[in-house]
């Protein structure tokens, strides 16, 4: 067996950890312009931007000798849900035949399905049964450690003394991510870049905008997929916050079958949207609600053309009182009109902020 997964923020750095410790080969898809335009020439011309990235990453790793896909299952109403069982006939199609495994929620498959699709890849596996639940504990772990570095490299550059130093620790970080294999190596490479994170200058008398960055998972969690949207703004010398992470996402997914998923993102969301309509529309309505409470500046949703939860989302966030930017994506997106409408968003909550601190 040879696994390929698809590319999404910091859950490849786990999963290859994992499976380097389970001893099955895994291919991480790379994402860029030429992935996309082939996965364009390949998907149906309604799919959304998140498909058409994921089947051209596919159709690669195929080529490198991948011929299992392993994906996660539907989030509600949403064409997600349809990904595993197009993929399967899409690349049949075009000559690339894989294994597509779905883990999906036990309420929809049944818990004896789950149990022996996690069964296949386990049996790929000759590495004993107490190193595999070790792996599980330290690949939580490596995407834990890798999200709260993101979040404190985000949330400090608009404070950093050194112009780009938060923003060079991360690409630096990334870069010796790709090199190392198995988890104890990435935990200690993780472990060296929190330590040197915490040595980097601040200047807390800075006031810098505090932009939430809320929407379609895929779109936010995967730096191609929002054209490096947060690290556009590290460089504007923004501090951005994200409450939606891989790591919050896996949790929020472990424990939904439960019923005990993110209560704040239904308490927050209840007032204006309190219906579920799939995706992670409440989430993006809760986290506007967080930033409105948390006194920051604005909120910049992002989603793939087309996504309808967000498109929903969209309407219910008139009803929170924050400013809001609305960037919906797709394989057209270009970087002179994305930068445009994001610098004039920032000049006006800095206009807001003048206005606000004239009438105090």
């Amino acid at each position: 067996m040879v696994i390929t997964i698809p590319r999404l923020g910091n859950t490849h750095m786990a999963m290859r950890a994992l499976f380097d410790a389970f001893g099955i080969a895994c291919i991480i898809p790379e994402n860029n312009k030429a992935v996309l335009q082939r996965g364009t020439a390949a998907a149906p011309e309604d799919m959304c931007l998140p498909f058409k990235i994921m089947m051209g990453g596919f159709l690669g790793a195929i080529e490198q000798g991948a011929d299992t896909i392993l994906l996660t299952g539907s989030c509600g109403p949403c064409r997600f849900g349809e990904y595993g069982e197009l993929f399967s006939r899409l690349l049949k199609q075009t000559g690339h035949p894989a294994d597509v495994i779905v883990i999906d929620a036990p309420a929809e498959i049944g818990m004896k399905t789950l149990l022996s699709r996690f069964g296949r890849i386990a049996e790929a596996s000759r590495a004993p049964r107490r190193v595999k639940i070790a792996a599980l504990g330290q690949a939580y772990q490596i995407l834990a450690l890798a999200d709260a570095l993101d979040a404190a490299a985000y949330k400090l550059a608009g404070y950093e003394r050194e112009t780009g130093a938060c923003a060079r620790l991360l690409a630096a970080f990334r870069r010796e991510m790709r090199a190392c294999r198995g988890p104890e190596a990435a935990l200690k490479v993780l472990e060296s870049y929190h330590r040197q994170i915490r040595r980097i200058g601040m200047d807390p008398s800075r006031k810098p905008l505090r932009v939430a960055i809320a929407g379609e998972v895929y779109s936010m969690f995967e730096p191609f997929a929002n054209l490096n949207i947060e690290e556009r703004l590290m460089r504007m010398g923004v501090a951005t916050e994200r409450l939606l992470t891989p790591t919050w996402w896996l949790r929020d997914l472990v424990l939904k079958p439960l019923h005990l998923n993110s209560p704040e993102v239904k308490k927050r969301s209840a007032p204006y949207l309190p219906v579920p309509v799939g995706g992670h529309a409440r989430e993006t309505i809760a986290h506007a609600e967080y930033a409105r409470q948390s006194g920051m500046d604005g909120v910049i949703q992002i989603f793939p053309m087309g996504c309808m939860p967000e498109i929903v989302a969209k309407a219910a966030l008139h009803g929170v009182d924050v400013p809001v930017l609305t960037l919906v994506i797709d394989e057209m997106t270009g970087d002179a009109g994305y930068d445009t409408r994001i610098e004039a968003f920032l000049d006006m909550l800095e206009a807001r902020r003048r206005r606000a601190k004239r009438w105090a």
